[in-house]
């Protein structure tokens, strides 16, 4: 695995992290520098991206902002809506620019909605659709999200994607976490009328950042994909199952991450500071459950572990009732923040049943006569383009949350009972899927990705 060809240019050719000898010769120590540059970059696009969740808290009447509950749902639906359909184009451009360029890029436009962000907020009466273009504008951060799993995706062996997938992920998540920190900062060092304090601390950080993956991450020719990789992907009916629990997994994160303030609001009547206080455990705590829903996904499977994920969701929506019902503050916030870390742990296995489904095409492939090298690099190319597309989609549920509780805080009850309904009716429409689809798949789920003809007779079907 040559640590380069082209050095000029930052691009390394004929990496295959497959090959064991290669891997601890130096592969393993390239594959987890870009990752942990990956890491930053996706970190600053999620908190960029969810900037608005901690924003419209800061907007109320008494420093000039009227708008009303389901105007605020829409602002932060909007930035999710665009960062989720950002994710396609994203992930091609990675295949295309290659991914060290591609970050720099994707870092530094960041730029732009954080410094409109800083200079609008500030300006009571400036009209909603000023905002909403901004908040648009800060979609880009979530179009990170799939230009850095696709190119991770292609710097780990099959038996490490779990892990490694759910760390940059996690790493990523965390964002959503700190921007509500900052602004737990900004409020109680100067109360909530300096909104623009919040986006002010992302503007170095963006160019650092920039600056730091132009200077040590890699471009890799394994993350070049063949013209239609997702166009074959989007063919593929796992592709869209996995991305119909992704939805479930992620869409919950995000969808509550940007909008746990604003319920709590609605729900409890809490302040700024109290719903900013309570919001940022959730997101931090399934953050950091991310890397281990891939790592336990790696040794059980990731359907099994999706599968348990889900039924915790379903509990933990079931608490969110009886706590509504029951007017608990403690409660509902305890219950959210389980939701946020069984949601978490879901993301990361749902995310290793991607490569695994198409390992498993492979297998198969090459135990009817296939050759091994053409089915794997196959699957590997196809597992990329999978992942950007159930990012997309997992996103746009997120879109999907906001825009439920928008109904459910409007419909005149005040309450968020009838949205809460809905997710327990989708997270058991998730189980059964997984149940009937991928419940038998498991054992086939764990351990690497053979790449000669040799190995592949000792793969377990």
């Amino acid at each position: 695995m040559p640590e380069a060809a082209n050095k000029r240019h930052h691009w390394l050719t004929g990496w295959n992290p497959e090959d064991e000898d290669a891997w601890r010769a130096g592969g393993r120590r390239v594959a987890r520098r870009n990752l942990v540059l990956s890491v930053l970059a996706e970190h600053i696009g999620f908190s960029v991206w969810t900037l608005w969740s901690v924003l419209v808290l800061f907007m109320t009447p008494d420093i000039g902002f009227a708008f009303e509950p389901g105007e605020k749902f829409l602002l932060v639906a909007v930035p999710t809506v665009v960062g989720s359909l950002l994710r396609l184009p994203y992930s091609y451009a990675v295949t295309r620019y290659g991914g060290r360029n591609w970050t720099v890029f994707a870092t530094a436009i960041l730029l732009v909605p954080a410094s409109l962000a800083l200079y609008f907020v500030q300006r009571p009466g400036t009209p909603l659709w000023v905002f909403l273009a901004i908040g648009a504008l800060g979609g880009a951060g979530g179009g990170n999200f799939a230009s850095s799993m696709t190119n991770i995706t292609a710097f780990f062996p099959h038996r490490h994607q779990g892990w490694a997938l759910g760390l940059n992920a996690g790493g990523g998540n965390i964002g959503v976490a700190v921007v509500q920190l900052v602004g737990l900062t900004v409020i109680s060092l100067t109360g909530h009328t300096h909104p623009s304090y919040v986006a002010a601390v992302y503007l170095p950080l963006i160019v650092v950042v920039a600056l730091l993956a132009a200077w040590k991450m890699d471009n890799i020719d394994a993350v070049r994909t063949a013209p239609g990789a997702q166009r074959e992907a989007v063919r593929d009916r796992d592709t869209w199952l996995i991305s119909a629990l992704y939805v479930g997994t992620f869409g919950s994160f995000i969808g509550y991450g940007v909008a746990f303030g604003l319920v709590l609001q609605n729900e409890f009547g809490a302040s700024p500071l109290e719903a900013v206080g309570y919001t940022f455990l959730g997101p931090l705590l399934g953050s950091l459950a991310r890397p281990f829903g891939g790592l336990l996904a790696d040794r059980s499977g990731g359907a099994r572990v999706t599968f348990r994920a889900f039924l915790g969701m379903g509990a933990g929506t079931a608490l969110l009732l009886a706590a509504a019902r029951l007017h608990s503050f403690g409660l509902f916030t305890a219950a959210f923040t389980g939701l946020f870390v069984l949601s978490g742990l879901g993301n990361g296995s749902a995310y290793k049943m991607i490569p695994a489904a198409f390992a498993r095409k492979a297998e198969a492939q090459v135990l009817s006569g296939g050759d091994a090298g053409a089915a794997f690099a196959r699957a590997r190319r196809l597992s990329g383009a999978a992942i950007a597309i159930a990012g997309a989609v997992g996103g746009l549920g997120g879109a999907a949350i906001n825009l439920a509780f928008t109904f459910s805080y409007t419909d005149g009850s005040g309450s968020g009972t009838p949205a809460f309904l809905a997710f327990l009716a989708y997270y058991v429409l998730c189980l059964t899927l997984i149940r009937v689809r991928y419940g038998h798949h498991d054992r086939a789920d764990t351990g690497s990705a053979p790449n000669t003809t040799k190995e592949v007779s000792r793969v377990r079907v």
